[in-house]
């Protein structure tokens, strides 16, 4: 088991790693998912039926919760 993760440690250094959305648009990227969020927030309270729901609700949901996450990591987080 030891020589297995020896391994992957090992050929993980040729493969830096590059994430999907690079750090210098976590802000727009973050902001726009919360605008998103908030626009999808107001058409799911015009119509809160149970198909709306999964189509608008958990969207709407995701998008706030990941444009948090994003605006926060854009921002930085100082203590």
């Amino acid at each position: 088991m030891e020589s297995q993760l020896h391994q992957v440690w090992e050929s993980a250094i040729g493969n830096p790693f590059q994430p999907t959305i690079g750090k210098d648009s976590h802000y727009y990227v973050g902001l726009s998912l919360l605008v998103s969020g908030i626009l999808l927030t107001g058409f799911f309270g015009l119509n809160r039926s149970f198909i709306a729901i999964s189509f608008i609700g958990i969207p709407a949901s995701l998008a706030l919760a990941f444009g948090a996450v994003y605006t926060i990591c854009a921002a930085g987080v100082y203590v």
